[in-house]
């Protein structure tokens, strides 16, 4: 398995390019319908969230960082339905509606176990692609020289 600083670096890139893409999605004038703009917005936002639990704990398995994922994902909406001044004021802003959104809603719950199914999934494929040895480290075992690599006699 690659280190875990170049697992992280790898982590923080595609977080940093999921944030663009849903800020992208959300704030530009692309054209489409407002449903597939919330949506898309909040399935990122799911994998987003993935993506920072996987960068703090970069070595947990995928299926334990996709559970944490899901839990504050969950919180984070259920924290939409409380209500104080303060906090009502900062949900206006733009950083209050990226971070915490405004209002409570089960779909976006729907929404966000997408985005981070689907950055699970990549992360368990990219994780086997990085984890598999080349001839040359398979070679470099210790103990390698030791095995016999003679045709097997099958007569």
């Amino acid at each position: 398995m690659p280190s875990l600083r170049s697992r992280r670096l790898r982590l923080l890139a595609a977080i940093l390019l999921v944030i663009a893409a849903g800020v992208g999605v959300r704030y530009l004038p692309l054209g489409l319908p407002r449903e597939v703009v919330k949506y898309t917005g909040s399935v990122l936002w799911g994998a987003m969230v993935y993506g920072l639990i996987a960068l703090a704990r970069p070595a947990a398995p995928v299926a334990r960082l996709a559970a944490i994922a899901l839990i504050v994902a969950v919180l984070v909406e259920l924290f939409r339905l409380v209500h104080t001044p303060g906090l009502d004021a900062f949900r206006l802003t733009l950083a209050g509606q990226l971070l915490l959104g405004r209002v409570f809603s089960p779909w976006n719950v729907v929404a966000y176990a997408a985005g981070i199914g689907l950055a699970a999934a990549l992360d368990r494929s990219t994780r086997r692609l990085h984890g598999r040895r080349n001839v040359a480290d398979a070679l470099a075992m210790p103990g390698a020289a030791e095995i016999d690599r003679r045709p097997a006699d099958f007569s």
